[in-house]
């Protein structure tokens, strides 16, 4: 073969090489994901069709997995870069993370009535009263299914270990966890980001809710709080109702972050390597 074909020939083949490269860096994971990317799913909520965002780690399952459970916040409300703020950190921690926006909220706006939303009516058209008679509705009720039809999806999946299942949850749905908890004896652990925070001086209905809730279930509980949250009171208080019942759990109140009440609340979503030690060990213990 002259030197020009032989030349050739290995371009040909280099090519080839590289076509072959770039197909394996472009073809998606066996579960439609590109590596470190989540998939959109849709889970059924009675006649809601919700979504979620869906990250799995890398390797082989089954893996533990955790639910998670986002705030209130008005219709339309963007939640911005905080479901991508923990999918990959659980990700990377060897665990299936879902994130499920409920209905109204997120990628799920256009499925039932948001729950922010609710209650700003009834305050306005019954007061304060009003306004936490029906959040305690929402939390037993309409939120808490759309949590049940989460958990039945992530128990669907065949790369999840069904017996190493945890709910985590913020503010809001702290609170909607803490009630999990209460309701699901398969559920292995709880870890909760300023639940109550913004309700509880407001609402002696949810204080005693959420008290019978933590006496009730047998799921340790991971109670994790700012300095300068609203209030650290829900920590404090529920802690030493478990305390008494003999409930297994565990307090974190970390230094301030930021320097308003709003940013301490939102501490889960700003600082991720000062809590994630903490709770990553927690889960480990009880997901074992």
């Amino acid at each position: 073969m002259a030197v020009s074909d032989c030349e050739h020939e290995i371009s040909r083949v280099t090519f080839r090489v590289l076509l072959l490269t770039l197909a394996v860096i472009a073809t998606p994971t066996a579960n439609g994901q590109q590596p470190g990317a989540p998939d959109t799913v849709t889970i059924r909520s009675g006649a809601l069709t919700l979504r979620a965002l869906l990250w799995r780690p890398a390797g082989r399952g089954p893996f533990p997995a955790v639910l998670f459970n986002h705030g209130s916040g008005p219709a339309g409300a963007s939640l911005g870069t905080r479901p991508s703020a923990l999918g990959p950190v659980f990700a990377r921690h060897g665990y299936v993370f879902l994130y499920l926006f409920r209905r109204g909220s997120g990628l799920s706006a256009n499925q039932g009535t948001n729950s922010f939303d609710v209650m700003s009516r009834a305050r306005a058209d019954g007061g304060s009263e009003d306004r936490n008679r029906v959040q305690l509705a929402q939390l037993d009720g309409a939120e808490l299914a759309d949590v049940g039809a989460g958990l039945a999806f992530l128990r669907s999946l065949p790369d999840v270990d069904v017996h190493r299942l945890a709910v985590s949850g913020h503010s809001f749905g702290g609170s909607l966890s803490l009630i999990v908890a209460e309701r699901d004896t398969l559920v292995r652990a709880v870890t909760v980001f300023g639940a109550a925070a913004g309700s509880w001086d407001g609402s002696p209905e949810l204080r005693d809710r959420l008290r019978d809730a933590v006496t009730r279930t047998a799921v340790p509980i991971f109670f994790i709080y700012a300095a300068n949250d609203y209030t650290i009171a829900p920590a404090t208080v529920l802690a030493a109702d478990m305390d008494r019942a003999g409930k297994p759990h565990r307090v974190r109140i970390y230094p301030a972050s930021g320097r308003t009440s709003e940013e301490g609340h939102d501490f889960i979503y700003r600082e991720v390597r000062t809590w994630e030690p903490d709770v990553f060990t927690f889960l480990k213990e009880q997901l074992r």
